[in-house]
């Protein structure tokens, strides 16, 4: 269980890089754009980043969690990732 958990927690710590780096091409893009548009686009970047630090938050957490309470923030923290990947595919989209 604990090699599940560990390779769990991988998992997610990797694709929140990768969403870092896909918040950075949103911010490029907000720079290129005309003021009205920055201003959507930074908006959207704030909140994706609230998102990804709850997503880390509960990551956090997972690591050290026990027993049954891991599989339980194991699920919340697949929900809070699940918003958090419409939220982003909401941004690209209205690039």
């Amino acid at each position: 269980m604990v090699e599940n958990r560990r390779k769990y927690i991988d998992i997610i710590a990797d694709r929140l890089k990768e969403l870092d780096r896909e918040i950075g091409n949103l911010e490029k893009l907000a720079d290129m754009a005309v003021d009205e548009v920055k201003a959507q686009y930074r908006q959207q970047i704030e909140d994706l980043f609230l998102k990804k630090a709850k997503v880390q938050g509960q990551v956090d957490k997972l690591q050290k969690a026990s027993g049954n309470a891991w599989d339980d923030m194991k699920a919340g923290t697949e929900l809070s990732w699940e918003v958090f990947q419409e939220s982003l595919k909401r941004g690209k989209s209205k690039s």
